[in-house]
């Protein structure tokens, strides 16, 4: 009984959290550079751990019926998104800035203040997280903090797979080519998901 709403909440996070997007694309390029990984994964895991929580405690409920919350934050959202991949697709031409080196990294403040934007400021973070997640939580009654916990538990293991384990990349990105490829898919994916989320409707 114990285990039931652990795995079916591991599971559950998993599958929403394991998706190309502006968070996971930010905690690989952090990886990928040597940067301040270990607090960027801290960072997602306890925004994710405070988003479910809320989730099964209930705040999802709020959020349905205050839908202009979730407008106001989608429009802030595409906007940043979009220029963050603006600076994505600059970088691509400037192969100096490309370089991995102590001197290149941006400073800590800079990267966890992006960090915490590129998860708070996404609209569909509410609506996985808080609102999706607390639901199928709530379908199992007394063991929905469990379901939390199991889905918690999924979100610190991908992100320290996904920040830890892009090292394992850096010999394929030594080369300045590769780091414009990886700044160019990011740019893609930045501004797509911005623009969709400023022409999102409702």
């Amino acid at each position: 009984m114990v285990f039931a709403p652990l795995t079916a909440g591991f599971g559950t996070g998993l599958s929403l959290i394991v998706a190309i997007g502006a968070q996971n694309a930010f905690v690989l390029r952090q990886g990928l550079r040597g940067g301040v990984v270990l607090p960027v994964i801290l960072v997602c895991t306890l925004s994710d751990a405070v988003l479910i929580a809320a989730g099964v405690s209930g705040i999802g409920v709020v959020l349905h019926n205050w839908p202009s919350a979730i407008g106001v934050i989608r429009i802030v959202g595409g906007i940043f998104l979009v220029a963050y991949g603006i600076l994505a697709a600059y970088r691509v031409f400037r192969p100096a800035a490309l370089t991995v080196s102590p001197d290149a990294l941006t400073s800590r403040r800079r990267t966890l203040l992006t960090c915490l934007a590129l998860t708070w400021l996404n609209p569909h973070v509410y609506l996985d997280t808080v609102l999706l997640v607390g639901s199928v939580a709530a379908g199992h009654g007394d063991g929905r903090w469990l379901f939390g916990i199991g889905a918690i538990v999924a979100s610190a293991v991908w992100f320290s797979a996904l920040g830890l384990g892009a090292r394992r990349l850096s010999g394929v990105f030594a080369r300045p080519a590769a780091w414009r490829a990886l700044d160019a898919l990011i740019a893609v994916t930045m501004a797509a998901l911005g623009i969709a989320l400023l022409l999102e409707r409702g």
